[in-house]
């Protein structure tokens, strides 16, 4: 957190939260190759097999997210008004269909978009293609084609909230006590409901599983400190306007991973032309596929993996384009509403949360019956 600097100091600090970005993505990726963190596996796991051990690794990282939120609200170390999860105005309609869509998407395309990164380390050419296509049909929903038609249909069911849509600020507001009290307050009782209801299960505490919750939500954690401490300046040299250094949105970001990639897709594409930085977005993508590549090397993980046929092929390009189109109109993924944006107890990332499940469950059967 800075407040005014020149020119070349404000070049250094770009550096470092481009740095700092990077190395948490870098560490998120090794864990989710070495644990197997997958938010679909979670979902299908509980629907087809009963087993809520990767559903509890989940819980663990968003109960992780949430008490180190929490903190950094209550230190001060962040502008929770300023995250681009937390405005009042609250787009339900486009919430809901979106994070539906890419439920259903992510199950016809063996996983989120943070998986097949993931897989792309690994060597997977199918998981590269999804990508590709994620990115370009979340360019098309942020300002192409998609994005007009959302813009004037579901953008514009809402409802507008007198204060900031997180829980913490609806409670501040109605029982008149203080937000950053109230936030750590909140996300300690979150915290504690969470474990309580993992610890239920004795077997779960292995060093596997620990480390998926642990080091996941700490990534979380240290990319909200990144955007929005080290990279917060409080008068910009040239604008002499706050500035969140790096971001694409102008506001607080951490980990999502569709329009980051949408967003590295136009810097690579338009790599020589100067206006086109490096941003938090971009750094998250290339550190989770580089992460996801070391761990690979040294725990023998790599393995060139193709389409398994014309369905295969099929149903991973539909998955594709619904999780593109659905994680836009969402605002994030599983793992940008399911862990960043719920990290905030947002009502939107409540309501993607819903929807990624229930779009999940109904993908799963679908293929139940292709079988």
């Amino acid at each position: 957190m800075a407040s005014m600097l020149n020119n070349s100091e404000m070049h250094s600090l770009y550096q470092l939260v481009l740095g700092g970005a990077f190395f948490s993505a870098l560490v998120l990726g090794y864990v989710l190759q070495k644990t197997n963190f997958c938010t679909m596996g979670a979902i299908s796991d509980l629907i087809l097999m009963g087993s809520a051990t990767r559903l509890r690794q989940w819980l663990f990282a968003i109960a992780v997210s949430v008490l180190g939120f929490g903190l950094l609200h209550y230190f001060g170390l962040i502008k929770t008004q300023d995250v681009i999860y937390t405005a009042p105005k609250v787009l339900w309609l486009s919430t809901l269909l979106g994070s539906t869509m890419f439920g259903f998407g992510m199950v016809l395309a063996s996983g989120c978009g943070g998986r097949n990164l993931i897989r792309i380390g690994s060597g997977s050419l199918r998981a590269l293609v999804v990508m590709v296509l994620v990115g370009v049909f979340g360019q098309m929903t942020l300002r192409g084609v998609f994005g007009v038609v959302r813009v004037n249909t579901t953008d514009l069911v809402f409802f507008t909230l007198p204060t900031q849509q997180d829980l913490p600020s609806i409670l501040a507001y109605f029982l008149g006590i203080d937000t950053s009290l109230i936030a750590l307050l909140t996300a300690i009782v979150v915290f504690l409901c969470i474990m309580t209801y993992i610890a239920q299960d004795k077997d779960f505490f292995n060093m596997n599983n620990i480390q998926a919750g642990l080091f996941v939500g700490l990534a979380i954690i240290a990319l909200w400190f990144v955007s929005g401490s080290l990279g917060y300046v409080e008068e910009d040299p040239n604008t002499l306007a706050q500035v969140y250094l790096a971001t694409n949105t102008g506001r607080i970001e951490a980990a999502s991973f569709v329009a980051p990639v949408s967003y590295t897709l136009d810097y690579l594409s338009f790599f020589s032309d100067s206006s086109k930085k490096l941003t938090i977005g971009v750094m998250l993508v290339l550190g989770m596929i580089l992460g996801a590549f070391i761990c690979a090397k040294v725990h023998g993980l790599m393995k060139w993996q193709g389409f398994n046929g014309l369905e295969d092929t099929a149903n991973h390009l539909v998955g594709a384009a619904c999780m593109g189109v659905g994680g836009v109109m969402a605002m994030g993924c599983t793992i940008g509403q399911g862990l960043s944006g719920i990290s905030t107890l947002t009502l939107s990332a409540m309501i993607a949360l819903g929807g990624f499940f229930l779009g999940a469950y109904l993908a799963l059967r679908y293929l139940e019956k292709r079988i």
